[in-house]
């Protein structure tokens, strides 16, 4: 059961992680793949408050995480290629960056109970690390780098398919939609604050033949989102598409 993942005792003793699969076999369930060495999953549930607690453990899942978000950043390109296969890689990558962000990859991590079956040093568990964002994000990743490791790309491939079927399909349609993100954008936030988005570029990296550019987009003084291309013009529509998506869960909450 997920339960049977252990959590750090209130009085900081040292907790004995589970040394039988039977401890992963729910979370296993919930993602449809049966580990060949269910270490890895172990592995990905340790975040670096426990290991740092605990240093006769051996690794946390930071490398894992790392791993994770190169395999999903592939996986999800591929599986948008299948599925646009008219689209510009402007449009691709603006697709991907509505699915592989924090928010995304922190609701599937709920949808698993992720933060239930996480290990946590005592800090994040008193900060309520079980629930937050970004610490979930990172875990979502890590368990895709361990179905990585474990069972090859068509493992990981056919899992974040399945995890993030909706996501894709939502971005899918939204691109659908709005078309130019800029323009849908500038509509929008002209309707709401009577104030155009601006853009600003924060960073500049790589070779001249292939740099990258980062965006931040506010409106109003306020940020709304970041986007990274290899062009400007392509950083300020992964940054638009971005702000489409959460001013659009904004008005979902609000409603």
């Amino acid at each position: 059961m997920v339960g049977a993942f252990p959590r750090p005792s209130a009085v900081g003793r040292p907790v004995i992680l589970p040394r039988s699969r039977m401890a992963s076999d729910d979370l296993e369930e919930k993602l449809h793949y049966r580990f060949a060495d269910w270490r890895l999953l172990r592995r990905a549930l340790v975040h670096k408050s426990y290991r740092n607690e605990n240093p006769v453990l051996d690794d946390d899942n930071e490398r894992l995480e790392f791993l994770g978000d190169a395999a999903l950043s592939l996986i999800v390109g591929h599986l948008l290629m299948g599925m646009r296969p008219d689209a510009s890689e402007g449009d691709l990558t603006r697709m991907r960056a509505a699915v592989v962000n924090e928010a995304a990859l922190a609701r599937v991590a709920e949808g698993l109970a992720l933060g239930e079956s996480l290990l946590l040093g005592r800090g994040e568990e008193l900060t309520g690390g079980r629930r937050k964002p970004s610490l979930l994000a990172d875990a979502c990743e890590a368990v895709i780098g361990a179905v990585y490791l474990d069972g090859g790309y068509p493992a990981a491939h056919a899992l974040c398919a399945s995890l993030l079927a909706d996501p894709i399909a939502h971005a899918v349609e939204t691109l659908a939609r709005d078309g130019d993100a800029k323009t849908r954008l500038q509509e929008w936030t002209q309707a709401r604050w009577r104030e155009p988005p601006s853009y600003a570029v924060t960073s500049q990296e790589g070779p001249e033949h292939a740099l990258t550019f980062e965006v931040v987009l506010s409106v109003a003084g306020r940020e709304l989102a970041r986007g990274r291309g290899r062009s400007k013009k392509e950083a300020e529509q992964a940054a638009a598409q971005m702000a489409l998506v959460r001013l659009r869960q904004e008005e979902g909450a609000a409603g």
